[in-house]
Parts: structure tokens; C-alpha cells; sequence
């Protein structure tokens, strides 16, 4: 089942219009709750999240010199030396908006360990959303909503992504993401 792109929300074009910038300079997977949403969750929220693989600074300078030039700004500062030393550089994240506009916000990261490379490594296109995006996988979503974050927002969003895709699951790929999540973030 396939959505259809008449019915497409400013979310989904806000991250649309991004990943297609970013798809130009790095591998990229949308994450967290623009994932369940995607997938027809009613809820609320103001940002996406994604993760970029690792890039140097020299390529985060042009990655950033072209997502100004696409009609977006970075909320913490425009010099992307800074944003690279001061954020990036430190696993920490950086947001993007479209230039006078406060929302939505794209939450930038780079990916920080050997689960983040995971979630890249298992990106997928899922058809269901209608979106030519790629994600992390549903099974890694799930497992991070329930082994990590838990919040009853999060909970929700697994429990909604178990409904959608019930019976096409990888339990046994939810049990080995857990695993990792609780040997690289929950030591």
C-alpha cells in the first residue's frame, strides 16, 4: 500500500527538499518519530531527524554551502567551521529550518558509532510512505523507541509501526539492534 502524493504534509516536502541536497554529498536515513508519521501516525511534531555518515570537514563545508544555497539556514550559526568544530565534531547536532521560518527543523547528525553506521548500512526506501526517502529501518526504529528512548510518545510510535507492518517483521533483528543499543548506549 502506497500513499498518495497529493496527500503529502509540509513535513513530508521539508524533509523531501532536504534529502535531496544532502543525497548529493553523503548517505543518509531518516529517523526517529518523522518515521511512524510517515506511516500515518496522527501526532504532532516539529522537526525530522537525520543521520549523515561521517563526513570531514571539507565536505561538511560544501554539504552546508549547498543547503544555504537551497533556501535553508542553520539555527546555531551560518559558518560551517564552527558548526563542524563547535557541534558536529563533538556528536552533537545542529538544525536547519527553511531561511525565516522557525519551523519545521531538520535535526542534523552525524553518525557517531558503530550503531549509527548500522542504521545507515540498513537504510530503506519504504514504499508505504510515499516519499522517495530513505529511512532507517522499521525493525531499528522500533527497537530504539523501545530499548531506548520509551517515552509514551515513543512507545506509541513502535506500537503503531508494529500494527502497520504485523507479520512483516524481523523479531530477530529488533533482539540484535537492542543488543547493540544496550552495549553502545546504555553502558
Amino acid at each position: 500500500m502506497e500513499r498518495r502524493v497529493e496527500n503529502r504534509t509540509i513535513l513530508d516536502n521539508f524533509a523531501a527538499d532536504f534529502a535531496r541536497i544532502v543525497e548529493k554529498h553523503a548517505k543518509y536515513a531518516i529517523v526517529s518519530g518523522f518515521v511512524a508519521i510517515a506511516h500515518g501516525r496522527s501526532r504532532g511534531t516539529e522537526d525530522v531527524d537525520i543521520i549523515i555518515e561521517r563526513l570531514s570537514g571539507k565536505k561538511f563545508k560544501a554539504l552546508h554551502e549547498d543547503i544555504i544555497k537551497n533556501g535553508f539556514e542553520c539555527i546555531q550559526t551560518s559558518d560551517p567551521e564552527e558548526l563542524y568544530s563547535e557541534y558536529l565534531s563533538k556528536n552533537d547536532s545542529i538544525r536547519y529550518v527553511r531561511k525565516g521560518k522557525h519551523i519545521p527543523e531538520m535535526e542534523f547528525k552525524l553518525s557517531k558509532d558503530a550503531l549509527d553506521e548500522y542504521q545507515l548500512k540498513t537504510r530503506k526506501k519504504l514504499p508505504f510512505t510515499g516519499l522517495d526517502l530513505y529511512f532507517s529501518s522499521i525493525e531499528m526504529n522500533i527497537a530504539f523507541k523501545e530499548e531506548l528512548l520509551k517515552s509514551d510518545k515513543d512507545m506509541e510510535d513502535a506500537k503503531h509501526l508494529r500494527i502497520v507492518y504485523d507479520g512483516k517483521l524481523n523479531e530477530h533483528e529488533i533482539k540484535k539492534i537492542k543488543g547493540m543499543i544496550r552495549r553502545l548506549r546504555l553502558r
